[in-house]
């Protein structure tokens, strides 16, 4: 069974990999892509809408759910613990395949567009840069157990996780959520601001910030008064002047 641990978690890592790396595309509006947040097949505005709402809470609620304690405590009762995380990434996954391959864009009315050369290389520079952070925030935490390797490898070899530790590296030092601060990045930094981008960079953005409610409330009832003192201290999306920390950011 640790051998099939092994196999499952890492088809789900590389299911996850082209998975993310195509929502970069999309959300960019990258070249050469069969679809992307503003091309594709067009719909009426309002099947476009209940849609894309429909997708964006799908996505919201799958995590939500199955980031809560007690629904990994039902999971673990049924499959085994070391492949845990790995099914919460493939679930996430499928349901951000899904959002990328149903997802109906919404031209009109376009909000933004910027011509000047400079603003679009800007723009596209923080797009890049909120993926670039938002990477990097998942090596400085564990990247390989934050998508479910690290736990099959450790059952594999007979050995148990260690206890999360209460540490800030890096980005953590400044912003308690690096991670969602690089999605915000890439989500909203676009020279082109159609109004189906919009609602997805407001939709996610909602998600978000209700996701830190939950996680934090996880935290807190993980590290308590460790946690709300870091909490005081640094910012939750943005960096507060001189805030310094101590934490490690478990897995959502």
């Amino acid at each position: 069974m640790a051998i099939l641990a092994v196999l499952y978690a890492v088809l789900v890592y590389v299911f996850f990999l082209a998975t993310f790396v195509y929502a970069i595309g999309f959300v960019g509006n990258l070249p050469l892509l069969p679809k992307t947040i503003d091309s594709g097949a067009v719909a009426p505005l309002f099947e476009a809408l209940v849609i894309n709402l429909a997708l964006l809470a799908l996505f919201a609620v799958q995590h939500s759910v199955m980031a809560r304690r007690g629904f990994k405590r039902w999971l673990t009762s049924v499959i085994p613990e070391s492949m845990e995380r790995a099914t919460f990434v493939l679930a996430a996954s499928a349901a951000l395949a899904l959002l990328l391959w149903q997802w109906r864009p919404i031209a009109e009315p376009l909000l933004w567009s910027v011509n000047d050369p400079a603003g679009r290389f800007v723009l596209q520079a923080v797009f890049w840069l909120g993926w670039g952070v938002l990477l990097i925030s998942t090596f400085l935490i564990n990247h390989f157990e934050l998508f479910g390797l690290r736990q099959a490898w450790t059952a594999l070899r007979g050995r148990a996780l260690p206890a999360p530790e209460f540490r800030t590296p890096l980005f953590y030092r400044h912003v308690r959520h690096p991670i969602y601060l690089g999605f915000l990045l890439a989500f909203w930094a676009t020279p082109e601001m159609s109004a189906g981008h919009l609602l997805f960079a407001a939709g996610s953005t909602g998600y978000i910030l209700l996701g830190i409610w939950f996680e934090e409330r996880d935290l807190i009832a993980q590290f308590g008064q460790r946690y709300l003192a870091y909490r005081e201290q640094v910012g939750m999306l943005l960096p507060k002047p001189g805030a310094r920390g101590d934490k490690r950011h478990t897995q959502p």
